[in-house]
């Protein structure tokens, strides 16, 4: 999914697992909640729901009359290469709710490791950081990392390391990302 900063209206369809953002508490929106989409990337929404943001997965989409993300699919005779593009094609579907640019861009990425096991599966492992150590969507975002790489085709176990350091800092970022928030 594109990027899009919206307002569109949305009413829950079903009672939905959500997290309240930026608390990273789990929550539950019954059917009948009324808000707004106020951001929808790389398959999660942000939506705001009685003077409070909430995320909701993507797998969580048809609660609010979106479609779940696609799978995954890679070319026949897919090598390391291609798993490893696919892995970080999916680590840039990853948002903090508060800040539409993707962990990549922001520099939150500090490693992304495939190890091929015996079966001729992978495994990732990535190490991973957040703009402030006191986020309360660490987890979340963890999480989500975790869950989407996870879906890459031949991927059997995503470890999401969450480090702080070296701490991050704005020069991390990408250019893009640098000034799309205005941080040159």
């Amino acid at each position: 999914m594109s990027y899009s900063r919206t307002s569109e209206p949305v009413k829950f369809e079903r009672d939905c697992p959500a997290v309240l953002v930026p608390q990273g508490e789990v929550v539950s929106l019954p059917a009948g909640s009324v808000g707004y989409i106020t951001q929808a990337l790389g398959g999660s929404f942000t939506v705001f729901v009685e003077g409070n943001l909430f995320r909701i997965a993507g797998a969580d989409a048809d609660a609010i009359g979106k479609p779940a993300p696609e799978p995954l699919h890679l070319p026949d005779g897919a090598g390391d290469a291609d798993v490893e593009k696919l892995v970080w094609e999916q680590l840039r579907t990853c948002f903090d709710p508060e800040i539409p640019i993707n962990v990549v861009e922001l520099g939150l990425v500090y490693d992304c490791d495939l190890e091929t096991l015996a079966d001729g599966e992978r495994k990732v492992n990535i190490r991973l950081t957040l703009t402030a150590p006191g986020c309360g969507m660490g987890d979340i975002l963890v999480e989500d990392v975790r869950t989407k790489v996870e879906r890459v085709p031949t991927v059997v176990e995503a470890d999401v390391e969450l480090v702080f350091d070296p701490p991050w800092n704005q020069s991390m970022m990408s250019e893009a990302a640098r000034l799309e928030t205005g941080m040159f």
